[in-house]
């Protein structure tokens, strides 16, 4: 019974295989920035053309502040002490 409901709810686009799939903005974010940290330009220009400059731009800002926020509370640290520390910059 529940094969032949699966049946019913599968399209091509569900069944295709992940190498197949597209990729999302975050996803591309998460490959660039692991790209850059680990300096892969092969990585960074395949993520690259995942998705738009300016969704691959947002994704990377999205996850800046994610990582900010939980490098704070894990520091016990404003968010601004943390990212301001990230870059080198002196106490506000």
């Amino acid at each position: 019974m529940f094969g032949k409901l699966s049946k019913l709810w599968r399209t091509d686009e569900a069944v295709r295989s992940k190498a197949e799939r597209p990729h999302n903005l975050f996803e591309a974010a998460a490959v660039y920035v692991a790209a850059c940290a680990e300096d892969d330009q092969d990585r960074m220009d395949q993520a690259t053309g995942w998705v738009s400059p300016e969704a691959l731009s947002f994704g990377v800002s999205e996850l800046a502040c994610r990582a900010v926020i939980a490098l704070a509370r894990e520091r016990d640290e404003t968010p601004n002490d943390v990212a301001r520390t990230l870059l080198g910059l002196p106490a506000a």
